[in-house]
């Protein structure tokens, strides 16, 4: 394992008015796991779509060597004739065709100009099991949740000879058994042969799996570690990312709980194109002033599901039960009233439901609430500027200015747009469905702050996600999901990650 198989010298890539990446230098040992570490903008996802050709030669200044070959790539489809392959952390599909046809799209299975679709669906099947999933191959992708359709991504990858694979967040979509299972395929390529490239922000992934970790800050190459030589731990990883010592992941907070003001009771919700298939199962839940409320649960459990019905009936049909804000029932039939009655939600899927990603940020930090800046229905441009400055600075997004397209944005800094635009709406209540997936632990850091700062002034949060150390280091309350179904409720003080995954696998059952 000591033969250089990539080498990238000097990398500059420039955007209007950023430096994106400043004279970077990385070297992967072939056969080895190599992650790549840095904080949200510190250009981990340029470098590696600068590896990959998604930022074309001639963009970029510097130079790639593959197996000691300077390498001059236009696209995508030339480093993968080399081999190399990246797995994007926005998704990639195409929604209506199905898991066989978006995985071998550009790669068909084909005799004598003719689509095979018996070895198209026999191959689709090894690479579904490989990844971990039992859905048929002719599945529409878009009646899949975005973790599943991760995996299709990674099955997607895998259909090509691959010797350099390129992970961007592989398991920011995934709960603790996906990503699992997922590490364990990485180690199973190694021992393939294939070497590995990962960009995560989960460290303890890292510290599993990685061989060697690369650094960046602010666009440059701090340092390369030797996981196992020079003894790494997650807090050296921090320190080197954010250029101090991180003591504490998650902020403290004095719990000021006041009385239960929102109610949700005997909440069901059926599949919105089969209205025999129940996804949430009579649910019923509560949130107190100044309280944080966890939902835990597996992925498909309905919590996501169970969020945006209630979020004006954004998801599902034959919806049933009622809402009730200070001991009235709300309507929260549409977005629109749901809005208006101090609910916001923010959605697990920034690039499909949170963002327009075409326009700047600052249209789309005002959008949920234009009638906060405007007068006798006209948007008044210099409080338009002054509120989104001000969630610039609060958020620290990090942009050339409130101008920049949000689509042009690192994934961290996409979701902290979208948690601006709600919070911008001054919600009572808001739902937060995955609010750290993809985010480095400083940038978590800071919106867990903000999580505090709307609970202190006497709102309601309630966090859906997949972390566990996450739902048990912010929450006070922690409901269980399962099937659709409320499993038990645990107090902060009771709570442990045997507690919750004890009923995430068993029948309902008092705690």
């Amino acid at each position: 394992m000591s033969d250089i198989i990539l080498e990238m010298r000097g990398i500059t890539k420039t955007f209007p008015g950023v430096k994106a990446l400043d004279n970077v230098n990385l070297k992967v040992k072939e056969g080895e796991i190599h992650a790549l570490c840095g904080e949200n903008g510190a250009g981990k996802s340029t470098l590696m779509k600068v590896l990959s050709g998604v930022y074309p030669h001639g963009t970029y200044t510097g130079d790639i060597l593959f197996k000691g070959n300077v390498c001059e790539f236009k696209d995508t489809k030339q480093s993968e004739e080399l081999g190399i392959v990246i797995v994007h952390q926005e998704l990639a599909l195409i929604p209506y065709l199905s898991i066989a046809e978006n995985i071998f799209l550009g790669n068909e299975q084909a005799k004598n100009g003719v689509i095979d679709w018996n070895s198209t669906i026999n191959h689709t099947k090894e690479l579904l099991e490989k990844v971990g999933l039992s859905e048929s191959p002719n599945t529409r992708v878009n009646t899949l949740g975005v973790g599943k359709q991760q995996l299709i991504e990674i099955a997607k990858a895998l259909s090509k000879k691959v010797k350099l694979l390129i992970l961007d967040e592989p398991t920011a979509a995934l709960n603790e058994d996906d990503s699992e299972n997922l590490l364990n395929l990485m180690l199973e390529f190694q021992k393939q042969g294939i070497t590995s490239i990962i960009i995560s922000h989960k460290l303890n992934e890292v510290s599993k799996v990685a061989d060697s970790i690369t650094i960046l800050r602010d666009g440059a190459t701090i340092e390369t570690l030797d996981v196992e030589k020079d003894g790494v731990t997650e807090d050296r990883i921090i320190k080197g990312m954010v250029g101090r010592d991180l003591v504490n992941r998650y902020p403290t907070r004095t719990h000021k709980i006041g009385d239960v003001f929102f109610e949700v009771k005997d909440w069901t919700v059926y599949h919105p194109t089969n209205e025999e298939r129940k996804i949430v199962n009579n649910a019923s839940f509560n949130v107190c002033k100044g309280e944080v409320v966890g939902i835990a649960g597996l992925m498909g459990a309905g919590r996501t599901e169970l969020a945006m019905s209630i979020f004006g009936r954004s998801y599902g049909k034959r919806i049933s039960g009622k809402v009730y804000k200070d001991g009235k029932e709300i309507n929260v039939s549409t977005v629109n009233k749901a809005v208006q009655n101090g609910i916001a939600y923010v959605t697990e899927d920034r690039k499909e439901y949170g963002l327009i990603l075409i326009d700047d940020i600052k249209r789309n930090i005002t959008l949920s609430n234009l009638g906060h800046i405007s007068k006798n229905f006209v948007v008044d441009d210099n409080k338009e500027i002054l509120e989104s400055e001000n969630f610039r600075k609060k958020m620290n997004i990090k942009c050339s200015s409130i101008q920049q397209k949000t689509g042009n944005l690192s994934g961290g800094n996409q979701q902290k747009v979208v948690l601006s635009k709600w919070i911008f709406t001054k919600p009572d209540v808001l739902i937060l469905d995955e609010p750290t997936r993809g985010i480095d632990v400083g940038a978590k850091y800071e919106i867990y702050t903000i999580i505090n700062e709307l609970v202190a002034e006497g709102k309601g949060v309630v966090v859906i996600s997949s972390e566990l150390p996450e739902i048990l280091g912010m929450c006070d309350r922690i409901y269980v999901m399962n099937e659709g179904k409320i499993m038990g409720e645990l107090s902060r003080e009771e709570a442990s990650q045997e507690k919750i995954m004890k009923l995430v696998v068993n029948k309902k059952q008092e705690v």
